[in-house]
């Protein structure tokens, strides 16, 4: 019985009902909305720097990542790659030997950072392959090297030309050696644009005098969110006092503060609109009450309980607060449902600075549930709490004044 009247008075007027339920409902399709596309891009930015470079998880010796010398390196195992290729959602695993020489051409030369990898897997992970700009892509046997385009422009290297490399050696061994350029890489980020060599990877073992090692192995995983659990297994596997396994926010501080920064800003964002929102639901529920007071008023006079008036209201509110964000979360669904399979693409300055944070010019949306859920559950309770005046209006009321209102 309670529930019928709750439910017809709410449609007594509906003009009221339709404003209470647009204003709410509005408040729910724009928190989802935004914080779909804040996901969806931060999840993007990710991927895109793991699938650039780091890979969502690597495995080096005790100290490596930290110091980034060949002193710290550790023997290519085979053994190792069957065993992390056999840990659950793992779906890929490379080797990779990084480390620093001096590039140069007759008088000029430039500090670079040299990459010595499997050219078949490394193109799987970040899709090498796709950034060439001149010449050709490597093979695992080949004697030549890629260079990237900033590089190229700075020593004045084309394909064909003669780049000749210097450093140090593993174990303090001298490194040098000439390498044909075979081609030319755009890499979106400035930073690796402006001095990076990929070598095939026994080739960068012959040069600094590493042969059969390595500085680490570099693993993708089927899902971003499936990183943690792949890194606590691997975390069994591996000896923590000789090898570190490390997940990408371990690997890109950096870009994990970028991210928390800018949800705490969006988070702000939708307090603020909530804090508008909430001003017009406690409006709305003033309104219903004061339009009310008259029919409460009578209602206590003829003997109803006051406890029973405030168990109608509180039920109609939470009706109200319901229908909002069932009408919300719907309107929501599609506009989140098409962006996050056809993304938004950036065009203009815009894409540009984003492709020089090396980040793909694209917003997507995430469809994680828990978005609608967790906007869903704020705007419902916070329709609860603002009950509170309605019921303690009721509780107060006053018969007298009420019938002479």
């Amino acid at each position: 019985m309670y529930f019928t009247l709750a439910w017809r008075n709410i449609w007594r007027n509906k003009r009221r009902t339709f404003i209470t339920v647009g204003s709410i409902s509005f408040a729910v399709f724009i928190a989802v909305v935004m914080q779909s596309m804040q996901k969806g891009s931060y999840a993007r930015m990710v991927d895109t720097a793991v699938s650039f470079y780091t890979g969502y998880i690597q495995v080096h010796k005790d100290g490596y990542w930290e110091e980034k010398i060949l002193d710290n390196i550790m023997p290519l195992d085979e053994g190792q790659i069957s065993q992390i290729e056999g840990v659950d959602h793992v779906k890929l695993v490379f080797p990779r030997l990084e480390s620093f020489a001096l590039a140069s051409k007759e008088m000029n030369s430039k500090g670079v950072v040299v990459l010595g990898i499997d050219p078949d897997k490394e193109n799987q992970l970040t899709n090498l392959k796709s950034k060439i700009a001149h010449g050709q892509y490597l093979q695992p046997n080949d004697d030549g090297a890629l260079i990237s385009e900033g590089l190229a422009e700075y020593l004045e290297l084309g394909v064909g030309d003669t780049l000749v490399l210097i450093g140090q050696g593993y174990h303090g061994v001298n490194a040098a050696g000439k390498f044909l350029v075979q081609g030319v890489l755009d890499i979106p980020s400035p930073e690796m644009n402006s001095g990076t060599v990929y070598l095939p990877l026994q080739r960068a073992q012959w040069f600094y005098g590493a042969e059969g090692l390595i500085s680490g192995y570099v693993i993708d995983v089927q899902e971003q969110n499936m990183v943690p659990g792949v890194t606590a297994e691997l975390q069994t596997l591996f000896d923590s006092e000789i090898y570190e396994v490390m997940d990408w926010p371990t690997m890109l501080p950096d870009l994990v503060q970028s991210i928390e920064l800018d949800y705490v800003s969006g988070l702000v964002m939708l307090i603020i609109l909530y804090f508008i929102i909430s001003f017009g639901i406690l409006g709305t529920f003033i309104m219903m009450t004061n339009e009310r007071s008259y029919e409460f008023g009578v209602m206590t006079a003829i003997g109803t309980q006051k406890l029973r008036l405030v168990l109608i209201m509180f039920l109609e509110i939470l009706m109200l607060a319901a229908l909002s964000v069932v009408v919300g979360s719907l309107l929501a669904m599609p506009l989140v449902l098409y962006f996050n399979a056809n993304p938004i693409v950036m065009t203009g300055e815009t894409a540009n600075m984003y492709e020089k944070f090396g980040v793909e010019p694209i917003i997507p949306f995430a469809k994680d549930p828990m978005i609608f859920i967790h906007h869903a559950a704020v705007v419902f309770i916070v329709s609860v709490l603002l009950s509170v005046y309605p019921v303690v209006s009721i509780l107060n009321l006053k018969i007298i004044k009420a019938l002479k209102s």
